[in-house]
Order: structure tokens, then sequence, then C-alpha cells
């Protein structure tokens, strides 16, 4: 279920993971200069990892709302 007290949570756990954040870069919206032939592949891989780096808090964010939901709703999956 993707409620809006859902969203909302994931959302402000996000927001709480980039605070926690020393440095976060932001992406490089600016294509290289052209005079350098390794330029563009150093943007990309530039943007590609952080990218991931903020899937990655996105993935901690929707962990950490599934666990909080875990402890609330308790579930037995013991064979019976």
């Amino acid at each position: 279920m993707n409620s809006p007290e859902r969203r909302q949570r994931l959302h402000e756990l996000v927001l709480a993971l980039i605070a926690r954040e020393e440095e976060l870069p932001f992406m490089d919206k600016e294509w290289p200069e052209s005079s350098s032939a390794g330029a563009p592949a150093r943007w990309l891989d530039q943007n590609r990892r952080t990218l991931q780096r903020y899937q990655a808090l996105v993935r901690t964010a929707v962990t950490l709302d599934a666990l909080v939901d875990a402890e609330d709703t308790p579930q037995d999956f013991t064979p019976g």
C-alpha cells in the first residue's frame, strides 16, 4: 500500500539521512568542455556515482520504514 502517510515517512527518512551526510554532491548539469578527451567520461562517471549515492539513501529509508512497520505489526512466520 502506497499511502500518503507512508510517502511522507519515507520523505522524512530520506531528509534525515541526507542531513547526516557530511558531504553530498549534486549532479553536475554542465557538459564538460570538449578540450579534454576524458572529460565526458569522468563527468558521466561522477554523475553516476552521485546518483548511486542518492539511490542508496532512498533504499536505506525504504528498509528502515519496512523495519518500523514490521515492529508495529509483528507476524509469526514459524511453521505451525
